[in-house]
């Protein structure tokens, strides 16, 4: 799936300065993330926020937002912001603030090591 990379620079553009910053491939877009915690993401042409339970209603009941239901049912903690709601900077700044705020609430993510492939014995058949 394509995402909207024009919305990523813009996403980029405010976030890459903040402390523990990085972006990964996901749910078929790019996902902006703050100490391993993913913070925003851009799926076609739509933001994703993770705003967690305790923002959620307060930015669901804002203009241009739904939950994010991209399994087929809604996440919890988690938004769709449409493209009329991200035309300025302002908007797209707005919409951030509590993503990041609750990113930046979140131990930082350990990562993990990467499991090496286990190496097979060779057995010989007499």
């Amino acid at each position: 799936m394509a995402y909207d990379e024009g919305l990523a620079d813009r996403v980029r553009d405010l976030l890459a300065t903040t402390p523990g910053y990085a972006e990964k491939k996901m749910f078929g877009g790019l996902c902006f993330l703050i100490h391993g915690n993913m913070t925003a993401g851009v799926v076609k042409d739509e933001l994703m926020l993770r705003v967690g339970e305790a923002r959620f209603e307060k930015v669901l009941g804002r203009k241009h937002a739904r939950p994010m239901d991209f399994t087929g049912r809604p996440m919890k903690g988690m938004v769709y912001v449409g493209v009329e709601g991200l035309k300025t900077k302002r908007q797209l700044e707005s919409w951030l603030k509590p993503a990041r705020a609750f990113a930046e609430e979140l131990p930082p993510k350990v990562a993990k090591k990467k499991k090496r492939a286990a190496k097979k014995k060779a057995t010989k058949r007499r």
